[in-house]
């Protein structure tokens, strides 16, 4: 029983099922050992379909249980190398399993199939199943060759029939070639032809003559078309060249042909093209151009291309001899047919000669001081052509300060316009441009060179405003301080700078006194050794002066600073430490803790950290009784004083600056400590064991100085008597013609150049009527008693008694009276 199957979706092609003898053989292999065949089961499904599409229900078509599909192991048996189709065993339907394409598997046959078996074990059953595959339209008509080309010649007569190729469609049926159809068009028709075999072709048939002066080309389409839904059509071009037919002459576009040229113009300069054209094509059109009767002179000044119509020049051709020239052109076909036409030349005059320049005279370098105007150069200009070609211009390009004027016929001077200045531009390159007045104008130029010479207008410039500089004291003479540097903008002898120190005074000393200057680099150098106690700073002034003539120069301020240096000692102002008389400061004993005993006054003339100054207690009888101030160098008790005290208290206070190193000084200040003068005079009567000791250290001073003036005497003695003896020696020898050695005393230099010179103080000294006691007034550090005694003098007690109700006001001067 035949059943059919209408699949939704198509598929590709396959070729056409030819079984091998391998397939032939299996087949009846099986049919010789099978139990049972059953009924052949007939499927039709499109071509084209996809992949897994449902072609139908074996298992229903058959009457089969899926289980029977499984137990028999039911599966596909086919010849082929391509299975089309898949049985699926779980649901007992076939499916597309390979694209199908009807044209690739049966060609033009019809109809088209194709066989396979479903096999079963246990027991063994075999069902044939046939798959028609039915036709759609999925190919168009196609041409074998893109495009058709035909060569007609416009001569060709009525009726002449052109054959076409023919398409050809894959498909079958009604999806196959149906019919042609040609593109409209006034000289074509199509011919539909019958072959004594029933087949069909067809012709292109011309209605209309062809003319290839108004249509040389004819692009025409067939397309052939199929009778499927849709409908799927091919397309080929038929190109068709229409031949031509000698049936035209030559004719000019123009009957005068008209140019100009101007003199002297090249050989092969093309003046102008003569055209003449012939509608017909191939050799039939071809056109030869020539002269026609013409004088022989034309032939000697021109040529024409045969071929393109151009007209060239061949001679030089001179304005003043020909203005105008006038000739016939002949342009020929290949068939012999002619026309002319007139030609007409117009000879033009040119500016064919540039302008001369020639250099009279020219002057360079020129001194940049010249005034505005000056003439630096005059030139001739030539220019051989006439009318406006023979007139020129001159001009000078460029942004040098230099114009041009005419002053005679041809003759013309390089005159300055601007103030010069070397310093800006030191030269110009001048370039003296003449031109014509022609048409085009020719011009020609010429460069000269203009150098500027140097004045001396500029003076010198330092690089800085002021200067500054710093040195340390105590340094060596020639020790380099700084260098000034000023520059010119001037060259050669005018830009040669000089420096000179300008003469000042430095406290009455003359500057040279302090520093020198190197005339040719500006180096300072010191030409002495600075104190700065003495010198803290300076002020100088530098002159750089150049070497022109007259020369110029500019001034300089030049500030130097002496830096301090730690090379004095702190001096100590007070107590005074004198020499025979013994000087101390009284506190009573009832004085309190922190009572002011008496205040170190010293300073230090350096400056800065030099002169900060610290005071320190270096020794001292009792230092749980007394204490100094580090800052202010004040002596107070750091304890209540007791009875225990001892009356005479000596205390030694070192004073230090901040300086690197330190410097410092010592200073012995003597502390009585007692209520009444009584109890002082007792305790200090062991202190004229100091005034023996100070009359023998004044005995033993004495003798060393008398030992030194001894020795002094002796040595100038002997010094002169040796000079006087090699005097005498030298008479001798210079008497008795013998050589003379002469003898330079030893040079001995100051070696106090470098010290340090003390600082001035003033003091206020006064004097008693004795003339071996002296007193000097100092201010009181405070309201403290000063005791001044001197053990060996009568009358002692009396003069303290005397001058203790002085000593006791606040405001009343500290008295230290020296007894000698």
């Amino acid at each position: 029983m035949a059943l059919k199957k209408q699949p939704q979706n198509g598929g590709s092609r396959w070729r056409f099922f030819v079984p091998s003898i391998q397939a032939v053989s299996s087949c009846i292999f099986l049919m010789l050992f099978l139990i049972q065949v059953d009924a052949q089961i007939r499927y039709s499904i499109p071509e084209e379909m996809r992949k897994g599409s449902l072609i139908g229900n074996v298992a229903q078509d058959l009457g089969l249980d899926i289980k029977r599909l499984r137990s028999g192991r039911a599966r596909i048996v086919t010849g082929e190398n391509v299975q089309y189709a898949e049985l699926k065993t779980d649901k007992g339907t076939l499916v597309v399993n390979e694209r199908i394409d009807r044209e690739q598997l049966c060609g033009d046959v019809t109809p088209c199939s194709f066989t396979f078996e479903i096999l079963l074990e246990n027991p063994m059953e075999l069902h044939p199943v046939t798959i028609e595959v039915l036709d759609v339209n999925d190919n168009a008509p196609t041409f074998q060759s893109k495009h058709l080309d035909f060569e007609i010649s416009e001569s060709a007569t009525i009726g002449s029939r052109f054959d076409l190729e023919a398409a050809g469609d894959s498909d079958v049926g009604e999806n196959g070639l149906q019919n042609y159809v040609l593109t409209p068009n006034d000289n074509f028709v199509l011919k539909e032809q019958v072959k004594t075999d029933g087949s069909k072709y067809i012709q292109m048939v011309l209605q209309n003559a062809l003319d290839r002066e108004k249509q040389p080309h004819l692009n025409l389409k067939l397309v052939a078309v199929d009778g499927g839904s849709p409908q799927r059509s091919g397309t080929v071009n038929i190109n068709i060249i229409v031949l031509d037919a000698n049936d035209n002459a030559p004719v000019f576009n123009q009957s005068i042909y008209k140019a100009a040229i101007t003199e002297n113009s090249p050989k092969g300069t093309l003046i102008v093209t003569v055209n003449a054209s012939d509608v017909d094509d191939a050799a039939n059109g071809q056109v030869t151009y020539s002269f026609s009767k013409s004088k022989s002179s034309v032939a000697d000044f021109f040529d024409i291309n045969r071929d393109t119509g151009e007209i060239y020049v061949t001679k030089d051709i001179d304005y003043e001899t020909d203005k105008k020239v006038e000739f016939r052109v002949e342009a020929r076909d290949q068939g012999g047919l002619t026309d002319t036409c007139e030609v007409e030349i117009h000879i033009i005059d040119v500016n064919d000669n540039a302008p001369v320049i020639s250099v009279m005279s020219f002057t360079s370098p020129v001194s940049e001081d010249v005034t505005v105007g000056t003439t630096i150069g005059i030139i001739n200009v030539k220019d051989f052509d006439s009318g406006e070609n023979g007139q020129v211009r001159c001009s000078v390009e460029g942004s040098a300060p230099v114009e041009i004027k005419s002053n005679v016929r041809n003759y013309y001077a390089l005159v300055t316009n601007a103030p010069l200045d070397r310093e800006s531009v030191s030269e110009f390159n001048l370039t003296v441009v003449v031109s014509d007045l022609g048409k085009p104008p020719l011009s020609v130029n010429k460069t000269l060179k203009l150098k500027l010479s140097d004045v001396n207008d500029n003076p010198p410039v330092f690089t800085r405003a002021k200067y500054s500089a710093t040195i340390m004291e105590n340094n060596s003479p020639g020790y380099s301080v700084i260098n000034v540097v000023a520059k010119d903008a001037d060259e050669n002898q005018n830009a040669r700078m000089s420096y000179i120190l300008e003469e000042c005074d430095i406290g009455g000393s003359p500057i040279t006194g302090y520093i020198s200057v190197n005339s040719e680099n500006g180096h300072i150098s010191a030409a002495r050794s600075f104190d700065y106690e003495q010198t803290k700073e300076f002020v100088c002034v530098i002159k750089a002066q150049d070497g022109g003539s007259p020369p110029l120069s500019s001034n300089v301020t030049v500030k130097i600073l002496v830096q301090d240096q730690n090379d004095n000692a702190p001096q100590v102002l007070y107590p005074v430490q004198t020499g025979g008389s013994l000087v101390a400061e009284m506190v009573p004993r009832s004085a309190d803790v922190g009572y002011l005993v008496t205040k170190v006054v010293a300073v230090d003339v350096d400056s800065g950290q030099n002169a900060w100054l610290s005071y320190k207690l270096q020794k001292a009888a009792d230092r749980a009784l007394f204490e100094v101030g580090s800052q202010n160098g004040e002596i107070r008790t750091i304890r209540q004083v007791t009875d225990k005290d001892a009356v005479k208290q000596r205390l030694t206070v070192i004073v230090e600056d901040n300086g690197q190193p330190s410097r410092s000084a010592t200073v012995i200040v003597n502390v009585a400590v007692a209520d009444s003068f009584p109890e002082v005079l007792s305790e200090f009567t062991d202190f004229t064991h100091d005034k023996e000791y100070n009359d023998n250290l004044t005995f033993y001073l004495v003798l060393a100085l008398a030992v030194v003036s001894f020795l002094f005497i002796t040595c100038v003695v002997v010094i002169i008597s040796v000079k006087i003896y090699r005097w005498r020696q030298s008479r001798i020898l210079y008497h008795s013609n013998l050589p003379v050695i002469p003898y330079y005393p030893p040079r001995y230099s100051d070696t106090l150049g470098t010290g340090t010179l003390p600082h001035v103080y003033n003091y206020d000294t006064c004097r008693t009527t004795d003339s071996r006691k002296n007193d000097c007034k100092f201010g009181r550090a405070g309201s403290q008693n000063v005791l001044i005694m001197d053990p060996s003098s009568t009358g002692t007690m009396q003069r303290i008694q005397s001058e203790k109700s002085i000593l006791d006001e606040p405001d009343s001067p500290l008295e230290v009276r020296n007894f000698i």
